[in-house]
């Protein structure tokens, strides 16, 4: 495979080129700016800049470098940072107008710490209103566009992200997930991603004015043009920070897999409670194929031993539970007396999302506690196997679409019009339970989109999984970039 052109080559082959001065660090920022300057305009995936301040970095690095004194194993790479995240002296607005003066004080703790290893930040990325859709536009930033094709969303919340990526705007990113915000665009744009386990990636810097704490379910994490990118990130920005450093200190452990002989895989492609597109279908049942003579142990029918429904129902009451800090007074009673007036038998997504939004303490404490339960039986579940793959959506990007509110919404999966709240299956099915799952490119579909795997392994396995992306990329294949950047 030839070579990729220099700014969508890995964030570690491009550490590498500095390290070995066969590329200074302002060379390398001014060819990220370069995509930027020519592909900005149309695709609008970086939203803020302060490129005074980047190139002030560049020299810095290039100065440590030239000492043969690194500050880090990123030192000089450039990267961007979702909007939703604080850097310093820049507004951290969530697509929201209500905070469009905004402007952090500090940077957030994973901002800092891959600026500490000497990463250069030039811009933030842009994002959904509140970070609450598959598409990322809002009324201060406009739309982003997916660059595989232009009238369709590149995801979200984390989107601009992807395609920053997926383009050479930067070569690194780090972006949040609560309902498949990492996975989603990674998928869309044919990018890495990692959702890690619960609570393992600090949030400080990450949270609207007024709030210090972070959600149920809801994690940071990195995105990434190759998966040993993800490994060295993780690295970096996994453990406590602030009063939790003071007691606690985090050993996630290594990855025991070599090859993929030493991996067992179960593996679906589909599910009733989100039925997947064909064409996503092919993709990794072609994957599956590849892997079954290659792997320890496969099977296509291995699951936990809960229902797949069961799953679903506790994801949107724990989800929707955990975004109903949102709400207004005046918007929690209005969505209370609808409620009231609900059929008890109404199963319908809108009417669950509604009692998530005003469901008692009482009640949320029985469906955490069945969360916790359904835990067990996902670690029991690891105990046979190591990784289980599966689609990180119900199909490849859709055309844009911002009308109405998102639950009235829907996309077209196998010639049949769907609600795009279906795919919150794909999300929940390991964020409900805290586990780490990793997004990686598998190929393209017929009309030229993108689309990738989700590996979800066991609580507190990150690398398992970032492990076996990163063995698929050596021997299946990888990131491609977008024709035309």
């Amino acid at each position: 495979m030839p070579s990729l052109a220099l700014p969508f080559r890995s964030a570690t082959e491009l550490a590498r080129l500095l390290r070995a001065q066969k590329i200074t660090a302002r060379e390398l920022l001014d060819a990220c700016l370069g995509q930027y300057e020519r592909h900005n305009a149309a695709l609008n995936a970086v939203v803020v800049t302060d490129i005074a301040r980047a190139r002030k970095a560049a020299a810095a690095a290039d100065r440590r470098l030239k000492a043969g004194k690194p500050k880090g194993p990123f030192d000089g790479v450039p990267m961007t940072a979702k909007e939703s995240f604080d850097w310093t002296g820049t507004p951290s607005t969530w697509g929201d107008p209500r905070f469009r003066d905004n402007i952090a004080s500090a940077d957030a703790v994973a901002i800092e710490r891959l600026t500490h290893a000497g990463a250069i930040i030039y811009g933030k990325t842009n994002v959904p209103l509140m970070l609450a859709d598959w598409q990322s536009y809002n009324a201060i930033y406009g739309t982003t566009n997916n660059p595989w094709d232009l009238t369709r969303a590149p995801g979200g919340s984390s989107g601009g992200s992807a395609v920053a990526l997926a383009t050479g705007m930067s070569a690194l990113e780090i972006g949040s997930d609560i309902g498949a915000s990492i996975r989603n665009p990674a998928h869309y744009c044919g990018v890495y991603g990692h959702k890690p386990t619960y609570g393992v990636v600090p949030y400080q810097g990450h949270l609207l004015p007024g709030v210090v704490q972070p959600s149920d379910i809801s994690v940071a994490g990195p995105l990434a043009r190759s998966a040993r990118d993800l490994t060295t990130m993780m690295k970096l920005l996994a453990g406590p920070s602030g009063t939790e450093a003071r007691g606690y200190r985090l050993a996630l452990p290594p990855a025991r897999q070599t090859s993929l002989r030493d991996f067992r895989v179960a593996a679906m492609v589909t599910d009733p409670q989100s039925e997947v597109d064909l064409p996503v279908q092919d993709l990794l049942g072609r994957l599956i194929t590849f892997l079954g003579k290659r792997v320890k142990k496969l099977s296509t029918t291995a699951r936990p031993q809960f229902s797949t429904k069961e799953a679903m129902d506790v994801y949107i009451a724990l989800l929707r539970s955990a975004t109903s800090r949102r709400q207004s007074d005046a918007e929690f009673a209005t969505n209370a007396a609808k409620v009231a007036a609900a059929d008890p038998r109404d199963d319908s997504y809108l009417t669950k999302m509604l009692r998530a939004y005003v469901l008692s303490h009482r009640d949320w404490l029985k469906f955490n506690e069945r969360r916790h339960q359904m835990r067990l039986l996902w670690e029991a579940f690891f105990a046979d196997w190591d990784v289980l793959i599966c689609p990180a959506a119900a199909s490849a990007a859709f055309p844009h679409d911002h009308v109405g509110e998102r639950h009235e919404r829907k996309i077209t999966v196998n010639g049949k019009r769907v609600p795009t709240t279906d795919q919150l299956f794909w999300a929940g099915y390991s964020g409900c339970f805290y586990l780490p799952s990793t997004v990686a490119p598998m190929g393209l579909t017929p009309d030229g989109l993108p689309a990738g795997v989700q590996i979800i392994t066991r609580q507190y396995g990150d690398y398992t999984s970032i492990r076996f992306a990163e063995l698929l990329e050596k021997e299946y294949g990888g990131f491609i970039p977008p024709p035309g950047y």
